[in-house]
Parts: structure tokens; C-alpha cells; sequence
């Protein structure tokens, strides 16, 4: 149910200058790249990037953890890109049970 015009919102926590940060999300820009089968992002599926930094709270909580990928409030992964976790989430999204 991608292609119904559903979107599937990915949050990744970050802040500048982190190397850790850099790396993780160019790995789950490939991932999604790979996972769209003709190496273009997967139809419906928006990343949204959060300077910590910008924020006091999220700053507080997540900044030993960095970086931080959520879908909605449910943490996904932390420190580095975890692609089965992303995956066990994307595939129940795709088959219209999230």
C-alpha cells in the first residue's frame, strides 16, 4: 500500500559536526535508495532531519545516544543505523498494519 498515497514518516536525531550522524544517515539514504528497488527513495517514505541542538529537551535526552531514528515515538535504532529494525517496521507499514 505504498503507492496509496500513505506516507511513512522517519525521524532521524542528529546534530552537526557528528561523525557517527553523517554515516548513519547516508546508510539509511542508501537503504531506502536500495529498497526502492530502481534507486530512487522509497514512494511515501519522508525522512525528517532534527538538529538536536535546536531543541532543549531533545538535546537532554538524546544526546549520548545519537544518532537516534524513531517512527513515531518508538525508537528504531541508536548510535548507528540498524537496517532489520527500519525493515521490521517498514514491512508491516507496507503491508497496511501500521
Amino acid at each position: 500500500m505504498t503507492g496509496a498515497g500513505r506516507t511513512f514518516e522517519v525521524t532521524f536525531l542528529s546534530r552537526p559536526g557528528c561523525h557517527l550522524c553523517d554515516h548513519a544517515l547516508a546508510e539509511l539514504n542508501e537503504y531506502l535508495a536500495g529498497r526502492g528497488g530502481d534507486g530512487q527513495a522509497v514512494p511515501g517514505v519522508i525522512v525528517e532531519v532534527i538538529n538536536i541542538d535546536t531543541d532543549d529537551e531533545l538535546h537532554r535526552r538524546f544526546l549520548e545516544r545519537i544518532p537516534v531514528i524513531l517512527v513515531g515515538e518508538r525508537i528504531v535504532s541508536e548510535f548507528s543505523f540498524e537496517p532489520e529494525a527500519l525493515e521490521s517496521v517498514l514491512g508491516d507499514w507496507s503491508q497496511g498494519a501500521a
